[in-house]
């Protein structure tokens, strides 16, 4: 088919439940805006790749592509080089959310709007069973997500950083796309090098998608955890500081850890009381604003996302860096 204008890609891994209504709508805003839908696929288990298969016989406009590095920001990178040439903006969507109708419509008219190089928007979590709906309300909070303005409802202004939705392929390649090899955070990380080569990102308050959480607290866990581990990875990569919100949430694991030498002295075991009773008055809270006595646990939904990213980022502010050769070696 012709050089589309809009190139949509969709990192997606065992997302089975979720891909074809993504599919629906990426193929219903493809025919509008003249697009091409590209499917990265991480090697999914599950019936994923089937499915895209099957609505690309109905729609020359999806593709389905192998991502053997697994990682989202390798498939999206990908997708650019096989089919990004001509295409004039780069849509990223997330396998495991759900959009308005208008939702392309609306970054492109704001885009345009304030000649901006990338375009982001909120993003707002659903859950379907109990304990998803906990996690949601614990995402939604600004005790679960430390206030970013990409977390919260509103938007209209410049940011350094928002969850990518739109963006200039041309602003795209000429930063080197996504680092291929971070698993997490490989959006803030762009946006990192996006500002400082002087492009501009805008935070739309106009649209934004419903994101489906972790159901299951392992997983949740595992999410975090890597989560830690990519801004940590972030900022050792850019050599830049954590803003003030991820410092303080940044101790919570070492101090936490002390609580191990409780036999010395009761003392070590406070900050640990203090975490679980931010915990509870943290759920309190939620259960106030949202008026659902679920949001009681949500304060420690809350609480164990920001423990995991915690040890993640010490444990990758902690791992072996490879060693810098002299000046002057070979």
């Amino acid at each position: 088919m012709p050089t589309p204008r809009v190139l949509i890609v969709i990192p997606a891994l065992n997302e089975a439940r979720h891909i074809d209504g993504v599919l629906s709508f990426a193929s219903a805003f493809a025919a509008r805006a003249d697009g091409l839908v590209v499917v990265a696929d991480g090697g999914s288990k599950d019936e994923t790749c089937d499915i895209v298969r099957r609505r690309a016989v109905d729609d020359p406009r999806i593709r389905l592509i192998d991502n053997p590095d697994r990682l989202q920001s390798a498939g999206v990178n990908l997708a650019v080089t096989q089919f990004g040439d001509g295409a004039e903006w780069l849509l990223r969507l997330d396998a495991h959310s759900d959009y308005p109708d208008d939702y392309g419509d609306v970054l492109l008219a704001e885009a345009e709007r304030h000649d901006a190089d990338s375009v982001v928007v909120a993003m707002h979590a659903e859950g379907q069973g109990m304990l998803q709906q906990i996690i949601a309300d614990a995402q939604n909070s600004r005790l679960g997500n430390g206030g970013s303005a990409h977390r919260l409802a509103g938007g209209g202004l410049w940011v350094d950083h928002g969850h990518h939705a739109l963006m200039r392929l041309e602003a795209f390649r000429a930063v080197g796309g996504y680092d291929g090899q971070f698993s997490h955070n490989e959006d803030a990380e762009l946006d990192h090098r996006l500002k400082g080569a002087g492009y501009r990102i805008w935070l739309t308050g106009l649209t934004g998608l419903t994101y489906f959480p972790r159901s299951r607290l392992g997983p949740l866990v595992r999410q975090y955890y890597n989560f830690g581990r990519g801004r940590a990875r972030n900022l050792l990569k850019n050599k830049t500081r954590p803003a003030a919100r991820q410092a303080v949430v940044a101790m919570l694991a070492p101090a936490a850890a002390l609580v191990i030498l409780t036999p010395l002295s009761a003392i070590f075991a406070l900050p640990l009381i203090l975490w679980l009773l931010a915990c509870l008055a943290g759920g309190v809270m939620i259960a106030i604003q949202t008026g659902r006595p679920r949001g009681l646990f949500a304060g420690l939904a809350a609480g164990t996302m920001h423990m995991a990213w915690s040890a993640g980022f010490w444990r990758q502010w902690l791992a072996p860096r490879p060693a810098t050769p002299a000046r002057g070696a070979a």
